[in-house]
């Protein structure tokens, strides 16, 4: 039976009673409170929010953990467009489905956005203005102009449930705008068929809603139901059998005024933020490319403040030793650089502290990312979207890859000298990489691109590159990998972080030295890439070179190939594992050496450059 017909019944006998005996009394209701004006007002905050506790911070918040409601507190407009504060807006997932190919991990998020609130009549809206179009030099007529031509993003809206008469604060249910799919889980979770948002197994994390001064750290529990879970992530579900996440939504404080943007320069190895400048004049260009970087303040006097790094990253503890000691030494080689280029003191790294949260606002993390297979680290973090200035930097470290290069530490030497501690020990050997891997991402956050040209000039001059192990062939005709990677930032990372945060009176603004060429993603994964400097997993200035002897490797190691090449007591199924790796050890430098034919060499450089100049390669 229907619940239309089960209402039905009641209401017919309700009105056979009322034409039976006369019309009901009237309903008394209470006179509503009125303004002078005669407009209805809005109770006041405690009538609404009852005995919850008011959570002082950025923004007061009312956590109701019987009801799974947050209410939270605006101030009063800020002017008669109804804004009621701008704040950073960041959305990330405190659980991740574990997956490689599907980018849903522990600790995923987004740079970060600017989000607005307005009031408009009784109700709240959550906007996300579009900055990618602006006029920052431009009078009021021309920022109006701008705003006006290009609609903002409406993420949510709210009723106005409570207004305090004296101060004109607000109160909303903000739990809608928590509970629901920000990340885009449903679009991104594999499967024959669609995954859907399930709001009977969802609700607000209660124990996950934080309140401080600078930041609200706000948790739901989203479950989705769809196919059957992939496998391996899903404890074996059925169709219908949801999966789970745990998302997380912050609100930060906008940062203070005294950071200064520095202009994005193509040759300087700087990621950037984008955006177009419509109050340029005629003659100039629109396009406008931000440097991202973190906040540097003048240091104040005295032995204490030079004891306290202005730039730290943590450390997340669920890392393994040895892992986590070489995690921690080489994200600490940038401490080395920063006082390499007149800046000591400046960075530091130290692990997380105890019970304290990865995905806090107010620390810089390396987090540890288990996944079902290997799968891509990677570093960046929080971007005020106005300035480029990074808040907060997150690294993201694979937890199984210092594992699957163990096999090709494992397949090049074989396994006898595993855990021995020497230089051929295939553990050291992942250690090592594992130590260049911290510092390569923590380069990411500090604002440092790709520079895939890299390996190909003086030694290992740049963590920012992809290193290919350094394989040497001995007189003996054994294979020595003691110096498989390198130790310490090279000279381009020296060079790429002096132009982010030295100061510009040192001569940074030039163009690089010859020496030091910068080709970056655009120029190396492109199918039509031609450089043969801008390439991954190669070594050496001659690609040709280089392939000759990768190739006297690979044919050494595959004529040594067999049981040596295992841990005592593995099953021999598991040659595969490391053949596969040393099998195709050459494929990366085949693609340098294909470039020498037909290829383009080039540098970045600005009009008028002697470097603006290109140069076909060999074959053409």
């Amino acid at each position: 039976m229907s619940n239309r017909l089960l209402f039905s019944i009641p209401l017919l006998a309700g009105l056979a009673v009322a034409c039976a005996s006369g019309p009901p009394p009237p309903v008394e209701r209470p006179i509503p409170d009125l303004h002078p004006g005669g407009e209805e007002r809005l109770p006041p905050l405690r009538a609404v929010t009852g005995d919850l506790a008011r959570r002082e911070g950025l923004l007061a918040t009312y956590v109701d953990s019987v009801r799974g409601r947050l209410l939270l507190e605006l101030p009063a407009p800020l002017g008669p467009s109804g804004e009621l504060g701008d704040f950073l807006y960041v959305e990330r997932l405190v659980t991740g489905l574990g997956l490689a190919e599907v980018p849903l991990d522990r600790g995923q998020g987004g740079n970060g956005r600017l989000l607005r609130f307005r009031r408009v009549g009784g109700r709240v809206l959550a906007e996300a203005p579009n900055l990618a179009f602006r006029a920052p030099s431009g009078d009021e007529t021309a920022l109006r102009a701008v705003a006006e031509s290009f609609a903002p993003l409406v993420l949510w809206g709210g009723e106005v449930l409570a207004e305090d008469a004296e101060s004109g604060a607000v109160l909303v249910d903000f739990t809608p705008f928590v509970v629901r799919d920000a990340v885009g889980l449903a679009a991104a979770l594999p499967g024959s068929a669609p995954w859907s948002l399930d709001p009977a197994r969802s609700g607000l994390r209660a124990e996950g809603c934080r309140s401080f001064p600078d930041n609200l750290e706000l948790e739901a529990v989203l479950t989705f139901a769809g196919p059957a879970p992939p496998a391996g992530v899903g404890a074996a579900g059925r169709p219908g059998e949801g999966l789970a996440f745990v998302q997380r939504i912050s609100l930060l404080a906008l940062p203070g005024p005294g950071y200064a943007p520095l202009a994005h320069d193509p040759r300087a190895g700087a990621l950037a933020l984008g955006y177009e400048d419509l109050s340029a004049p005629l003659a100039g260009a629109t396009a406008r490319r931000l440097a991202i970087r973190h906040r540097l303040v003048e240091a104040t006097a005295g032995p204490e403040s030079e004891a306290r790094p202005q730039i730290v990253y943590h450390v997340d503890r669920a890392i393994p030793e040895p892992l986590r000691t070489a995690v921690l030494e080489g994200a600490g080689w940038w401490a080395e650089a920063f006082a390499a280029i007149g800046l000591p003191g400046v960075f530091g790294v130290d692990l997380l502290p105890e019970g304290a949260d990865p995905l806090d606002a107010r620390y810089h993390v390396i987090q540890w990312v288990h996944r079902t297979t290997r799968g891509w680290s990677y570093g960046g973090g929080v971007v005020d979207p106005r300035t480029g200035e990074r808040v907060k930097g997150h690294v993201l470290l694979d937890a199984r890859r210092a594992r699957h290069d163990r096999l090709l530490f494992e397949a090049l030497v074989g396994a006898e000298l595993l855990g021995s501690g020497g230089a051929d020990d295939p553990v050291e050997i992942s250690l090592a990489r594992m130590r260049q891997l911290a510092a390569h991402e923590v380069g990411h956050a500090l604002g440092l691109a790709h520079n895939f040209a890299a390996s190909s000039y003086g030694g290992r001059a740049s963590v920012m590159d992809y290193p290919a192990p350094y394989v040497r062939v001995t007189e003996s005709g054994a294979l020595d990998l003691s110096r498989a990677y390198g130790v310490g930032v090279g000279e381009w990372d020296r060079y790429a972080l002096a132009r982010l945060y030295a100061p510009a009176e040192g001569g940074t603004g030039e163009s690089p030295p010859p020496d030091l060429l910068f080709l970056a993603d655009v120029d190396a994964r492109p199918a039509g890439a031609a450089h043969p400097h801008a390439n991954l997993w190669d070594n050496g200035p001659d690609p040709v070179t280089a392939l000759e002897r990768t190739r006297t490797i690979r044919r050494l190691a595959l004529s040594r190939f067999g049981e040596r090449n295992l841990p005592a007591g593995a099953p021999l199924a598991e040659l595969e594992e490391r053949l596969a790796p040393l099998y195709f050890f050459h494929r990366f430098q085949i693609a340098a050496a294909a470039k020498v034919v037909g290829g383009l060499e080039y540098r970045h450089a600005l009009q008028g450059d002697p470097a603006a100049r290109l140069r076909r390669t060999r074959g053409d």
